[in-house]
């Protein structure tokens, strides 16, 4: 029934000053450039690399850089080395403790195998060394007699971690480009003879020639190694010299902080005979 009385719309009522804040607001959404998806990615990358970076000026310009490397980051974990244990009685009743006579055949990494990289920064002048790593790593290494006559070393290079997750999510996603790329390589080109049967406990220390791969640049590379037997595994420690460039990483350099050109890409190795 009508009263005569025209009715009102129900409305909630807002504040100029908020009304014309969201207009302001939405203006600007719709003026404003929109950036591509990938020029956002690469954006937020960079923003966290130089994040990273800031956080270590500031470290080092509160402490100091001697203390930032010495006692806030701490000595760098050694280059890998060897630790074969003591070989195993002949004649034990245990048949894996039997020492082995024929090398020949299949080997695997196992357990205590790992790989990274040893790389300087330098912060304000001063040298702290950084270093990666993972257990993410497999080795399939073929011995017929005396020789070793394949190696493939495969390191999952989006594992490797450092003390700084920031510094980890610049490597992984922008140096290494682990969505493209998420391994790393290293190949036997040519066979390694050895003139005797390796004597357990004794350390033999070789150049090994083969193809390092990258970012999926694959390169010569020759690896100084060391070994030794200790009459059922093998240890075997190693290192590669790396010039970044060479396999399109560019060193970051901010100013207060940058990354050497060269490092070094390590491994120690636990192998086991699987056939």
């Amino acid at each position: 029934m009508s009263t005569g009385v025209p009715r009102r719309a129900n409305r909630v009522r807002r504040p100029a000053g908020l009304c014309c804040a969201n207009e302001e607001a939405e203006n600007h959404a719709m003026t404003a450039p929109r950036l591509h998806p990938r020029r956002r990615r690469t954006t937020i990358v960079v923003l966290a690399a130089c994040g990273a970076a800031l956080v270590l000026g500031v470290a080092a310009v509160a402490f100091g850089p001697a203390i930032y490397r010495d006692v806030i980051v701490g000595a760098a974990p050694p280059a890998p080395s060897l630790s074969p244990g003591a070989p195993p009685a002949a004649g034990a009743s245990d048949a894996t403790a039997v020492p082995l006579t024929d090398l020949s055949g299949s080997w695997h990494a196992s357990p205590g195998s790992y790989a990274g990289y040893r790389v300087d920064e330098v912060l304000n002048g001063t040298d702290v060394t950084v270093v990666g790593r993972t257990e993410t790593v497999t080795a399939e290494i073929h011995v017929d007699g005396l020789a070793v006559t394949d190696a493939l070393i495969t390191v999952d290079v989006a594992s490797i971690a450092t003390d700084e997750p920031a510094r980890d999510g610049y490597f992984r996603d922008t140096a290494l480009r682990v969505s493209e790329h998420p391994t790393a390589t290293f190949r036997l080109t040519e066979p390694l003879r050895a003139e005797r049967a390796p004597a357990a406990g004794q350390t033999a220390t070789v150049e090994v020639a083969g193809e390092l791969t990258v970012r999926g640049v694959t390169r010569a590379a020759t690896a100084e190694m060391q070994s030794a037997f200790d009459g059922r595994t093998v240890q075997v420690a190693g290192s590669i010299p790396i010039t970044f460039a060479d396999y399109g990483v560019e060193a970051p350099n901010l100013g207060f902080v940058s990354v050497e050109p060269e490092g070094f890409v390590e491994f120690l190795l636990v192998l086991d005979k699987v056939s």
